[in-house]
């Protein structure tokens, strides 16, 4: 009965972590989706990079200025003070991209964490089975 519980427990796990994965790309192409369907393109400023979130300050058009409180959405390869364009959603200029980037760069992470999910998981199931007989 333990070992049961185990496996599903890890079947659920790899299952909930792939499907993440797949709403996490999901959710860019919708974010893309937006910003493309309402554009503006304005050049920022670099405030702080990191892998995961670099923060940007723009002005758009109308004179506002905007810093996105969750950064700019792919944000890999940015230096702290460097120029770059980006591309907003002009009725919301928080949800801002690096200009010429859109949701195929979250393709090769999410399908990785796939991978590493299953390739942890599927031995352990393997060995489990194993275990049970």
């Amino acid at each position: 009965m333990r070992l049961r519980r185990t496996r599903t427990g890890i079947l659920i796990a790899a299952t909930a972590v792939s499907a993440l994965a797949v709403l996490l790309v999901l959710a860019a192409w919708r974010d893309d989706q937006l910003i493309s369907s309402d554009m503006g393109v304005a050049t920022g400023e670099v405030l702080s990079a990191g892998r995961l979130r670099s923060a940007v300050i723009f002005v758009t058009p109308d004179g506002q200025t905007h810093n996105p409180k969750v950064g700019v959405l792919y944000p890999t390869k940015l230096t702290v003070g460097e120029r770059i364009n980006v591309e907003y959603q002009r009725s919301d200029p928080d949800l801002v991209r690096v200009a010429g980037r859109d949701a195929s760069v979250a393709i090769i992470p999410a399908l990785s964490v796939i991978v590493v999910a299953w390739l942890v998981a599927l031995p352990a199931l393997w060995l489990l089975r194993r275990m049970g007989r």
